[in-house]
């Protein structure tokens, strides 16, 4: 794992991923048009991760309202694990699968847990200029507070 994430004021490290539906997705293609809020999971399927996942879902103007910013979420989940995930909770956001090299991207921003094999709950927003404005890293288990993302959008 790399020895830390990135801190607030970093360059967000770059990447281009397949998302559920098999389309390359890149960070800075997306950073192109607005800011995008990446949300790292350990795994589709379970229970605090379906839970948060459908919490932004439920809730997704709040987090892309008057399209101030785009939710990317990622896991090492293959893509067809992805997509029946997605189908399933009717996620309209792109899951991004960091399958392989298996968590290479998770690891770039310092939240992948080599022994088990998963990212941990990293948030980081980007903004248009590549730039980390906000940050936060959960344990296993913990579930994220947005309520600092929330602050920092609006100043964008």
């Amino acid at each position: 794992m790399t020895d830390r994430p990135p801190s607030v004021g970093d360059t967000a490290p770059d990447f281009a991923l397949r998302n559920q539906h098999g389309e390359s997705v890149s960070l800075c293609e997306r950073i192109a048009d607005k800011p995008v809020l990446l949300v790292f999971y350990p795994f589709a399927w379970s229970g605090v991760c379906t839970g948060e996942l459908c919490g932004i879902r439920d809730d997704i103007g709040g987090f892309t309202g008057d399209g101030a910013a785009e939710v990317v979420a990622i896991s090492c989940d293959p893509m067809f694990t992805l997509r029946a995930w997605a189908d399933s909770e009717h996620y309209d956001f792109d899951l991004l699968s960091d399958f392989w090299p298996h968590g290479a991207v998770a690891d770039t921003y310092g939240v992948f847990n080599t022994e088990a094999g998963m990212a941990i709950r990293g948030t980081f927003l980007v903004d248009t200029s590549g730039t980390i404005r906000w940050s936060q890293v959960n344990g296993p288990g913990e579930a994220r507070d947005f309520a600092g993302y929330r602050e920092v959008l609006a100043t964008l």
